[in-house]
């Protein structure tokens, strides 16, 4: 689930389109934290692949 949410957020990054890469960045935000919440993986390393997806949307600009 969580490398399924990092491939679609990375595939809309890819394809140019910052406002549907926005929307992919929200729902897999949720199910990155949630999998956090549930100690699969740690809370820093959620973090992390928050900062960096929404890095990469934002230098879309």
């Amino acid at each position: 689930m969580l490398r399924t949410a990092i491939k679609r957020v990375r595939t809309a990054i890819e394809s140019g389109d910052k406002a549907a890469a926005s929307a992919v960045l929200q729902k897999a935000t949720s199910v990155i934290d949630s999998v956090a919440d549930k100690n699969i993986i740690h809370k820093n390393k959620a973090a992390r692949h928050k900062s960096r997806l929404s890095a990469a949307i934002k230098s879309l600009a």
